[in-house]
C-alpha cells in the first residue's frame, strides 16, 4: 500500500469534502467537517489526511476541541475512507497519524463514539472508566475515551461537542 499521512493544507478542503461524500451515504459529515473549519474547536494541525502515491486524498480523520467537564479534550470524528481504499488499513493509519499528532501537541484526552471493536485498538475504552460522560445516552461500551501520555486524571466529567456537531 502506498499510502502516507500527513497535516491537511487548507488547499486539501475540496479532496478531503469528496472523501467524505464517498464514505458516507450523505452529506452530514463532509458539512460537519466544513462547518468545524469555521469553529473556534478547529486545531489545523489535528486534521490528518493520507495520501496515495499521486497525492490524492484518500482518508481523513479530524481531531477537534472538546469541552470536558471544566477542562478540554478532543474529539475524533469523523473519520472517512475513500470506498475503493476502505479495508485496506487507511483509516488505521490516518487515525494512528492524529493521534500521534495530538500527543506532540500535549493533549491529554480523546473521545470518540464508535464502534469498541475498531477503536479498541487504538486504546480507547470507555470513557465513563475515566469519569467522563457523554451528553446523550448511548451505550457505555460507544462512548470511548483515549488517555494520552499529559493525562494527569483530568479533565473529567460530562462533554460539551462544539456546536456544529448540533447539525448532524
Amino acid at each position: 500500500m502506498n499510502v502516507s499521512t500527513r497535516v491537511e493544507c487548507p488547499e486539501d478542503a475540496p479532496a478531503t469534502r469528496r472523501v467524505h461524500m464517498a464514505a458516507f451515504p450523505g452529506p452530514d459529515e463532509a458539512d460537519l467537517v466544513d462547518a468545524l473549519r469555521r469553529d473556534p474547536a478547529w486545531l489545523p494541525g489535528l486534521s490528518v489526511v493520507a495520501v496515495d502515491g499521486s497525492g490524492l486524498v484518500v482518508g481523513h480523520a479530524l481531531l477537534t476541541r472538546l469541552q470536558v467537564g471544566q477542562g478540554q479534550g478532543l474529539a475524533l470524528a469523523p473519520v472517512a475512507v475513500a470506498p475503493e481504499w476502505q479495508r485496506k488499513g487507511v483509516g488505521e493509519l490516518v487515525v494512528r497519524a492524529a493521534l500521534s499528532a495530538a500527543e506532540e501537541a500535549g493533549e491529554k484526552l480523546v473521545i470518540v463514539l464508535g464502534d469498541p471493536d475498531y477503536y479498541g485498538r487504538f486504546g480507547f475504552i470507555p470513557a465513563q472508566r475515566h469519569e467522563v460522560t457523554g451528553p446523550f445516552e448511548v451505550p457505555e461500551a460507544y462512548f470511548q475515551a483515549l488517555v494520552l501520555p499529559a493525562y494527569d486524571g483530568d479533565p473529567r466529567g460530562r462533554c460539551q461537542y462544539p456546536e456544529p456537531f448540533e447539525t448532524v
